[in-house]
Formats: C-alpha cells, sequence, structure tokens
C-alpha cells in the first residue's frame, strides 16, 4: 500500500462518451472468490505457518510466469485489469478516424503509434538525435544548466529532482520542492556495499552502460570510458544522498528555506538561470519559500556542478537520456535496458508482450481517461456502498479502542480522535477528471508525443504553485490495484480496480471482506498512526501533538516491532530492513487488528453458520493470508529488501498475526506454538 508524504497531479474536468464494450466477459474473476480449499497445503498446521498452510499448494502450482519478476494476488487482478484497458485502447485504434471526443482519438494516437513496431524498428536512435546534438552543443557550464532545467521540464530527469508539492508544515500551501536524485542503481546503497551480489551488480551496470553507449555509436574503447565516468559520477551523487531508511522520517527531509537562503547554501550554483529556464523567473512563485530535502546533497551537486568537465556532463545526460527513452526506441536499445533491469535486478525471463507495455504507457500518460471507462464497466455503485460502510465501521472501531488504549494519555487521545474524525475518504474514483485538452498528441512522432505529455505533466504541476489547494485531486488511477494514506490532506483513498476479488466481494460474507479490503482499509487508517504519519494532525500539518511521555511509549512499542522484523530473512541469509519496512509493519498489524474487531461489531448478535468448514473468525485470517500470497524470483526478493518499504508478503502475514491473541484463539493456538511470539514478546499498538 502506498502512504504519499507528496501530490503531484491536478485533476480538472474532462467529458468523455463512454464506449459500449463488453469487457465483463473478458474476465472471469469468479476463480478469485471464496476460499479455495484446493490452495492449501494441508500437511502443514496453521498453529506452525500459517502462509504455507493457507497458500502452499497455490504457491507450488503457480510459480511466476516467465514474464514476471513477482506472481501473486495484486499482479493477478492487475493482469485481469489489462485486458479491460487493452479492450479500451483498441477500440479507441479502431476509431481513429472517427474518434468519439479529443481525449478518446489521443489515446488512440498514442497507443497506435507505440504498437507501430516496424517504423519504430526502421527508426532507430534517429528520435532522440535532437536531443544528443542538443548535448553535443554543450560549452560552459551555463548550457549544462540550461539542459538540465530543459530535461526537468519534459519528463527526462537527472541530476536532482524539482517538483511542487504540499508544504509539510503548512498543508493549505503548495511551494517549489527540490530532492536528491540522478542515480541509475535503484538507491544509494547499490554502489557502496562490498558482498558478492552487490559488487557482481555494479559491475554489470557497468557494461550495460557501456553497451548503450555502444548503440549510441561509440567504440568500444570510448564505451567503456563513459561507463567509467557514469559510474564515478553516480558514486559521488549517492555518497552525498540519503538513505532510504532516513528519509522514512519527515522531518529529516523538511528544510524549508527562502530563494536567497537556498543561493546561500549553494552560492556556486546558478539557480536564478535554472528556475528562469522552467519557467519560474518570477520570484513571487518562492514567497512561501522552498523545501531542500537534502541540502548536504546541494552542497555535493554544487561542488559537481562547478568541477565535473563539459565533456564529463556530456556522457553523464546522454546516459540519463537514453536509459530514460531505451524502451522508445528500437528493440536493440529496449533489449539492452530489459537485460539489466528485468533480469539482473528482478530475474525476469521475458518481456512483457508489446500490448501490456502500451497499457501501461497509456495508463502512465492519459490514465484518467482509461479510467473513466473502466469504472463505467467495472465499479458498480453498490461497491461503492459497501465499502464506505466497512470503513466506516472501522473508524469507529478506532476510536474505540483508542479510548481504551492502556499506555497513551487522555490528552494525546484526544488530539488522535480528532484526527481521526478529520479523515477525508475517497473510494472508486474522482469527482473530477483531469483536463488533456492541452496536451498535444501527433501521429508522427512517439518520442516527440512523450517529451510533450512529460512537459505537460510538468507544467500542470508548477502550475499549482500560489494557488489553493486542490482537495479533490487523486494520486492514483481509478484502474490501479492499490490504495493510499496522504499525511498532508489527511486522506485514504482506495481506487476502484482494488475493490475486487481476492481482497473485495460485494456478493461474499463479512469475514472474507473485512479480511481482505477491510485489513486494506485499517492498514490505510493506521498509517496515520504510524512512526511517519503520527507527526502529522488533522489537518495535514507536520507539528507535534503527543505528550513527550507517549512518544516514548509509542517509539518502545515499535522498537519491537522493528526488532521483530529484523529477525526475518528472504534468500536464506538476507534480513529485512525493520527499520525500513517500520511503517508498513505497523500498519500491517493495526490494520488487521482494527478490522477484526470491526469485524466482531458488524456480526455481533448473529448467528452464523460455517463456510466451507470454517468459522467467520478463521475466514477473516484467511483472506488476510491468501490477500498477500506471493511467489517472487530471488532477485526481486533481494530487490525489496533492499529498496521497499513493505516486507514481503509471507512476512506481512506471519508477523502481525504472530502477535495476535485474536488468531490464537480462531485457530485454537496454544503458547509455544511455532506461529506465535511468547506472551512477553507479543506487541499491540493501536
Amino acid at each position: 500500500m502506498k502512504n504519499i508524504f507528496k501530490i503531484f497531479i491536478l485533476l480538472t474536468v474532462f467529458v468523455l462518451t463512454f464506449i459500449s464494450l463488453n469487457v465483463q466477459a473478458q474476465v472471469d474473476l469468479n476463480k478469485y472468490r471464496g476460499v479455495n480449499l484446493e490452495n492449501f497445503d494441508l500437511t502443514v498446521k496453521p498453529n506452525e505457518d500459517f502462509f504455507q498452510y493457507t497458500n502452499g499448494t497455490w504457491l507450488k502450482n503457480n510459480p511466476c510466469p516467465p514474464e514476471f519478476s513477482r506472481w501473486g494476488s495484486f499482479i493477478i487482478l492487475g493482469e485481469e485489469n489489462n485486458k479491460i484497458l487493452r479492450i479500451i485502447l483498441e477500440e479507441a485504434v479502431a476509431n481513429l478516424n472517427n474518434p468519439k471526443d479529443i481525449n478518446w482519438r489521443k489515446i488512440g494516437d498514442l497507443y497506435s503509434l507505440y504498437m507501430d513496431t516496424t517504423s519504430i524498428e526502421n527508426l532507430g536512435i534517429s528520435p532522440i538525435k535532437f536531443l544528443i546534438e542538443k548535448i553535443d552543443g554543450l560549452k560552459n557550464n551555463e548550457d549544462v544548466i540550461k539542459l538540465i532545467a530543459y530535461f526537468h521540464s519534459h519528463g527526462l530527469g537527472g541530476f536532482f529532482g524539482f517538483y511542487a508539492g504540499t508544504d509539510a508544515k503548512n498543508s493549505e500551501q503548495i511551494i517549489p520542492q527540490i530532492g536528491q536524485g540522478g542515480l541509475g542503481l535503484p538507491e544509494r546503497d547499490y554502489y557502496f556495499k562490498d558482498d558478492e551480489k552487490s559488487k557482481s551488480i555494479r559491475g554489470k551496470y557497468v557494461t550495460y552502460a557501456g553497451n548503450m553507449f555502444k548503440l549510441m555509436g561509440f567504440d568500444e574503447q570510448s564505451a567503456k570510458a563513459n561507463a567509467d565516468i557514469i559510474m564515478k559520477l553516480e558514486t559521488r551523487l549517492a555518497g552525498a544522498s540519503m538513505t532510504r531508511v532516513a528519509m522514512r522520517n519527515p522531518e529529516a527531509t523538511y528544510h524549508k528555506m527562502t530563494f536567497d537562503e537556498l543561493k546561500n547554501l549553494t552560492p556556486g550554483f546558478p539557480w536564478d538561470l535554472y528556475f528562469t529556464e522552467l519557467g519560474l523567473a518570477d520570484k513571487e512563485k518562492f514567497a512561501n519559500g522552498i523545501n531542500i530535502g537534502q541540502p548536504d546533497f546541494f552542497k555535493e551537486a554544487e561542488k559537481m556542478f562547478t568541477d565535473v568537465s563539459i565533456d564529463e556532463w556530456k556522457v553523464y545526460l546522454k546516459w540519463n537520456l537514453i536509459r530514460r527513452t531505451a524502451d522508445l526506441l528500437s528493440s536493440p536499445f529496449v533489449n539492452e535496458e530489459f537485460n539489466f533491469s528485468g533480469v539482473v535486478l528482478s530475474g525476469v525471463k521475458q518481456q512483457q508482450p508489446r500490448w501490456k507495455k502500451g497499457v501501461g504507457l497509456i495508463n502512465r500518460y492519459l490514465g484518467d481517461v482509461l479510467g473513466q471507462v473502466f469504472v463505467e464497466k467495472m465499479f458498480p455503485p453498490k461497491a461503492k456502498e459497501r465499502a464506505l460502510k466497512m470503513v466506516n465501521i472501522i473508524r469507529l472501531t478506532l476510536k474505540e479502542r483508542i479510548l481504551q488504549l492502556s499506555w497513551m494519555s487522555d490528552a494525546t487521545k484526544q488530539q488522535a480522535l480528532k484526527k481521526l474524525e478529520m479523515f477525508t475518504v475517497k473510494i472508486g474514483y474522482p469527482d473530477k477528471w483531469k483536463d488533456y485538452s492541452k496536451l498535444e498528441i501527433t501521429r508522427t512522432n512517439l518520442i516527440e508525443n512523450m517529451i510533450n505529455a512529460g512537459n505537460f505533466n510538468f507544467s500542470r504541476n508548477i502550475d499549482k504553485i500560489g494557488k489553493p489547494v486542490d482537495k479533490t485531486e487523486w494520486m492514483m488511477t481509478p484502474q490501479t490495484v492499490n490504495a493510499y494514506y496522504s499525511p498532508s490532506r489527511n486522506e485514504i483513498v482506495f481506487p476502484a480496480a482494488i475493490l475486487q476479488p481476492p481482497f473485495f466481494d460485494v456478493e461474499a460474507d463479512d469475514a472474507l471482506n473485512y479480511g481482505g479490503i477491510g485489513s486494506v482499509i485499517g492498514h490505510e487508517i493506521t498509517h496515520g498512526f504510524d512512526d511517519g504519519g503520527r507527526k502529522f494532525d488533522g489537518n495535514g500539518n507536520m507539528t507535534d501533538w503527543w505528550t513527550p511521555e507517549d512518544t516514548t511509549k509509542y517509539i518502545a512499542l515499535t522498537k519491537i516491532i522493528e526488532e521483530q522484523f529484523n529477525n526475518y530473512t528472504i534468500n536464506d541469509t538476507v534480513h529485512i530492513n525493520g527499520k525500513l519496512t517500520l511503517g508498513e509493519n505497523i500498519a500491517d498489524l493495526g490494520g488487521l487488528t482494527i478490522a477484526y474487531y470491526a469485524l466482531m461489531k458488524a456480526i455481533y448478535g448473529k448467528d452464523l453458520p460455517l463456510i466451507d468448514g470454517f468459522t467467520p473468525a478463521q475466514r477473516f485470517f484467511i483472506s488476510w493470508s491468501q490477500v498477500w500470497r506471493i511467489n517472487q524470483t530471488s532477485q526481486a526478493a533481494l530487490l525489496q529488501v533492499n529498496t521497499d518499504p513493505h516486507s514481503p508478503g509471507r512476512f506481512r502475514v506471519l508477523g502481525p498475526l504472530a502477535n495476535m491473541d485474536e488468531f490464537m484463539q480462531a485457530f485454537n493456538c496454544k503458547e509455544g506454538d511455532k506461529m506465535m511470539r511468547s506472551k512477553e514478546q507479543r506487541v499491540k499498538i493501536w
């Protein structure tokens, strides 16, 4: 699940004439409904390994398909949704000359261009030649910063990041924000770890860069020299970067200052020129300040800007360009990118079919066009009504539990309840859809369209600076199988796509739904009170509403969870990072606990029969476990542990349950059983 601190997208209105598509017939969600005993491994007892007990046969019979590094409920449901989106896009292509409206034409044009592999193969590297020529024409540092600004304003990134985002201490304001960036490997530690696996990945990364430079026309010796330059420069950027663990603390990435203070922090960097090139010459845009996520990074970036040679900047910018556009070029570039990002980093055996990549492309740039049709066909009003009812019961349950907390003082409880009362809930789809009227999509040039789209998104983002915050905007499209909590808006959001089996079934019993989407709802609500979210109040402002004594008690409780997950390993030897995953682990335990008691409230007084031989409490925990069943390659597991704040699926099941007396009672576990932590170790926060 997503826990979002920064929001980028402005939502406005457009009208799309719905098309008549028989998309329901293309997917079969019945096979994901209910509890299927054939998925169980009955050679394992639930008090020994509940994840294996509920999922063992499924795990055995459902290895990762060759085009995937992970295979589980989220991915499978996403694949079912992709079938629907493909039908929509192919209908748009079939009606290019008779479009329903302008947005319908745009998705048809863009998808058609992407699927025209004959033209793409014939073009080779020529679509980005004009950008390569821009890089070759650099003569001085002023030219370099102008081109970096061009890259940033056209979706090509590089060196560092810039965007407009909510002021963490004033949620009514959108201010400019800059942060660390510029790395090609997944995160900073990949440049410094000394184990054999990490050294091997670095070596293959250099080879990958060298191969890309050869495809760009460099000879063997020059390509290798360029790859070495890339590793040198990126290692320097990595050395100045904050760790992912450090950045989990929202206070550590908040350093608001005036524009003049930014210039004093890095006097050798031409910020006036950079922002002018971005279209922000008017210093009124900085009247409310600018946030510098990582000041130490920018001190080093300033040094690099002045002491890295122009020739080395050319190499770096070409590398940034090619790795950002490779998947839009001819097959040699696509294959080289896949061989590293797919095979080396993730363990994927083959590329996804072209149409599926095309769906992803349209989702990234015109996702709301697809989303409006998706919602029309796949999200009945009764699903939204039942989901909202569940949210209300879960919120009420958390309110009651807060009032009963023995470790929290009355003063902090009142503030927690105030925040809970102020939560905003968004379910299904936005009230307003994005306006794409100013986005130009042509039928002639895929790369040009992508650069136009990048500039369109950038311009829409920075246009928010100085304007009232749009409380209606969404960070996800309705067809996204996920959910999120935003601290700066104090809101929980559940797109239509996740409100489907196995997460949610409008026809299913309460136990199944509370164990699935109910626990997800509880998870997102708990994010408002995890170790990061607790630092924001009900208005979305970062402020300390806790008594010092309660903070101390809370940290002590979370330390137990951190240490618990530090002891879990993947690939036999690699330990989960309890600090990196702490927020998500808190949300899993809190969400599951709250959802369980919400279920008990929903079924109170009802004489419910066994279903599939299980009680409602047992079905609740089975539902949670089947949501998180997943197979993944060893490479993907390692990548997740190194970079992802979420624990692997197996431990998202075993970790919370090991702390829950409610699970122990449901399956008649005893003290000392393998599934359960000792009574002294078990922890409950919310």
